[in-house]
């Protein structure tokens, strides 16, 4: 069974919303290029997900999840940076998925194929939004504290290292929500342009949480629309409009 477009509609809204919101973690965090890099993750299992005939979604969201707990290991055991590990973690998933995925296949892991949806994928997809969003919100206090401060969040009784695995499992979970509308190359960008556009623009953190939010999925909306009118992939069209917000941002505070 399809979903309607209603349900599509919902999905979009609340994939937008969470990747505004986890990208204003993330720009706080200073990981604007690794945001980028982290989705390409994804790409190994769309490959592997074809190679074995299963749903891509199904590859994407475990890779990008097995992505985030290397991630998260290798920072604990190294002390290296989460910037440098997500770059050398994205090199060598973008080798080996450009290998998997060829052609075709790969264009369309790469920029997206906007498609009907099965009412059991909208239904993983709503559930997976709501999840994100919840946990962003009702812990915004704690990665705020443990951002200024691992110490500081460590005596006040916060679980730093749990708290920092469930932030990258919630930011790989986002971008594997939006990949059927992105792909593994815009994805990203959709996390981080609205974040940087709130930033710029938000003289507080529930600003910047509603700036980001209301800019994702405003980009997302018209950017669907006029993709379906032009007849053009929906995921450049939806970058490009976030992008004309993120401009538009700079002009206004100049103006003020």
């Amino acid at each position: 069974m399809m979903m309607s477009e209603t349900s599509g509609l919902a999905l979009s809204i609340g994939m937008a919303a969470a990747a505004g919101l986890v990208g204003c973690f993330a720009v706080m965090r200073r990981m604007s290029l690794a945001s980028d890099a982290l989705s390409h993750v994804a790409l190994p299992g769309i490959g592997l997900a074809i190679v074995l005939r299963i749903h891509p979604a199904v590859g994407a969201t475990a890779m990008l999840a097995l992505g985030a707990l290397l991630i998260w290991g290798l920072e604990r055991k190294t002390r290296i940076s989460t910037e440098t590990i997500i770059g050398v973690v994205f090199s060598a998933a973008l080798a080996i998925g450009s290998m998997l995925a060829t052609g075709e296949e790969l264009m369309d892991a790469l920029l997206g194929t906007p498609a009907e949806m099965r009412l059991w994928e909208g239904a993983l997809g709503l559930v997976g939004s709501a999840a994100i969003i919840t946990f962003l919100l009702t812990q915004r206090e704690r990665l705020v504290v443990s951002l200024v401060s691992a110490d500081i969040a460590r005596t006040s009784g916060i679980a730093v290292d749990r708290l920092e695995l469930t932030f990258l499992l919630s930011f790989a979970l986002t971008v594997a929500l939006g990949l059927r509308y992105l792909g593994v190359l815009l994805m990203g960008s959709l996390v981080i342009i609205p974040a940087a556009t709130a930033k710029y623009l938000a003289k507080s953190l529930t600003g910047m949480f509603t700036i980001s939010v209301s800019v994702a999925v405003l980009s997302t909306i018209l950017g669907e629309w006029m993709a379906s009118r032009l007849h053009r992939p929906t995921g450049p069209i939806i970058i490009s409009i976030a992008a004309g917000f993120f401009f538009v941002s700079l002009l206004a505070r100049r103006q003020r």
